[in-house]
């Protein structure tokens, strides 16, 4: 297995941290790797614009992907339409453990 850390690339959030993937050396396919890494970071791959090797590498095609390394960072560059963000923060309510009853305290 290659161990890979991925994130998705926001500088405005104030943790962004990486998360390790693994992809089986026998698949090290561009393909691949974007489906593995959308599907542990939750993202539409259809909303994914490119891979970025950190710092400024643009991996574009399969070769690319089988030179990397154990433990190198890649981020997913997302396409944002209507300003509005691709992932949607859960809002307090929808929390699991929330309870509506508690926040509507009166004094």
């Amino acid at each position: 297995e290659l161990v890979l850390k991925v994130r998705i690339q926001n500088p405005n959030l104030r943790e962004n941290d990486f998360i390790e993937i693994e992809l089986d050396r026998q698949e090290l396919t561009y393909k691949e790797l974007l489906r593995v890494s959308c599907r542990e970071l939750g993202v539409n791959p259809e909303h994914v614009q490119k891979i970025r090797k950190l710092p400024n590498t643009m991996l574009r095609k399969d070769k690319d992907v089988a030179r990397l390394q154990d433990f190198q960072e890649l981020e997913l560059v997302l396409t944002v339409s209507d300003k509005n963000l691709l992932f949607r923060v859960s809002t307090l309510s929808e929390r699991s453990g929330y309870n509506k009853k508690a926040s509507e305290l009166t004094y």
